[in-house]
């Protein structure tokens, strides 16, 4: 345990001098989006009403809670309270991931992936507000399966932030905890839904700013235009509705291949939540992160800081030790790194779509393919192809240190 917050201190430091101009990151500086961006939204915000007339504002109402929390610390600047928050934050994660990772049938594993992740992407980390919904969703998982009240309220209220943490709910288990975590979930949504509509005006204005969106530069997709390029594509490349993306012929096309995908990745989960029998304790968190990663790998926007949600389900999965995700969470591990290379390291040549930019996505996209591929094949064979009650009896090392340390009922 020691080492882990020693490694967690130094790097924290890192990035902390980094996102406050003490060291320069190469690269475009990606505080900007603080300083600038959020700080924008929040003197609009402090009035009652979210930013109408800003394209940019593509998020769920809760983010408001987000882009408002520096006020918490009217000591320190806006950008400067942003960071502390954010360092907090990741300060929480890892003290849960610790806490639980040193108790039987638990592993540190979980602790290492999340200080690891959150290093290897470098000073986004703490420029972007993804590490509070993250650390939302990891409080939420790791208390699912005690507290599937707390896991639905939490995963509610994540989805206001930023949406995705809704899928942490498509692991729990069928019956009672299933019903106790989707009405909570419910619940928490539509009180602060509607106390968002009722106090100020605006809060569903981001549901057309997100629809409008189009191929981003990074994402999966863009890979056939990068590539179209040197075969004398007319598009070009510009920055549109507050992301870099791909504009031209067939690129609605594409766009729509995508939401397609993510149609069919939501049918497959859905199979799979019907025909799962075998269950372990680690099966929740195994099915959210199989979920993140098909979603995040389908969709037309793969922005870097969406890494912080695969690194912190990731860890939740890897703080059991009879998770099967070890493979694909090593894979996220590099591709997280290999995503600081192409943001802010080298992002002018991926968005040149040069031999350098274009390899670099390659390979970060590639290793989320076969992350994705690898972790659904792992969830599937586990719960569906296994017999029935297969994956909740103990390995034998766990055997001579808890016999029923690994047991649904017993998770933290």
């Amino acid at each position: 345990m020691a080492r882990i917050l020693t490694v967690w201190g130094l790097t924290r430091v890192l990035l902390m001098l980094f996102v406050l101009h003490v060291l320069t990151a190469p690269g475009p500086d990606v505080t900007s989006d603080v300083s600038v961006i959020y700080q924008g939204w929040y003197e609009i915000l402090r009035t009652g009403t979210f930013p109408l007339d800003d394209v940019t504002w593509q998020y769920p109402p809760g983010a408001a809670l987000a882009v408002l929390s520096p006020a918490l610390l009217p000591f320190l600047g806006y950008a400067p309270a942003f960071f502390v928050l954010c360092l907090l934050c990741d300060a929480a994660v890892c003290a849960l991931l610790v806490y639980v990772g040193q108790r039987p049938g638990k592993s540190l594993r979980g602790a290492w992936v999340w200080v690891t992740g959150v290093a290897l992407l470098g000073p986004t980390s703490y420029a972007r507000y993804d590490v509070m919904v993250a650390a939302v969703a990891v409080a939420g998982l790791l208390a699912g399966a005690r507290h599937p009240r707390t896991m639905g309220a939490l995963a509610g209220f994540g989805a206001l932030l930023k949406g995705w943490p809704v899928l942490l709910l498509v692991g729990a288990p069928r019956g009672r905890a299933t019903r106790r975590s989707w009405v909570a979930a419910a619940g928490t949504a539509l009180v602060f839904a509607l106390a968002f509509l009722v106090t100020m005006p605006g809060a569903l204005a981001f549901l057309t700013f997100q629809r409008d969106r189009g191929t981003e530069v990074e994402s999966l997709g863009a890979l056939v235009f990068h590539l179209a390029r040197h075969f004398g594509w007319q598009g070009e490349v510009r920055l549109n509705y507050g992301s870099v993306e791909f504009l031209g012929p067939y690129v609605p096309l594409v766009s729509t291949v995508a939401q397609g995908l993510s149609v069919a990745a939501f049918c497959w989960l859905l199979v799979w939540r019907l025909r799962a029998r075998a269950r372990a304790a680690s099966t929740p968190a195994d099915a959210a992160f199989v979920a993140v990663l098909l979603f995040t790998t389908t969709s037309r926007v793969i922005s870097p800081q969406y890494m912080l949600w695969l690194v912190g389900t990731a860890a939740v999965c890897l703080a059991f030790r009879a998770s099967p995700m070890v493979v694909p969470a090593r894979l996220v591990l590099v591709a997280t790194f290999v995503t600081f290379l192409e943001f802010p390291v080298w992002f002018s040549h991926v968005v040149a779509g040069d031999p350098l930019g274009l390899v670099l996505l390659l390979v970060r996209n590639g290793l989320l393919v076969a992350a994705t591929v690898l972790a659904c094949r792992n969830l599937w064979r586990r719960t569906v192809s296994a017999p029935s009650g297969a994956a909740s009896r103990p390995v034998p090392e766990q055997i001579s240190q808890a016999p029923r340390a690994d047991t649904y009922a017993s998770a933290p």
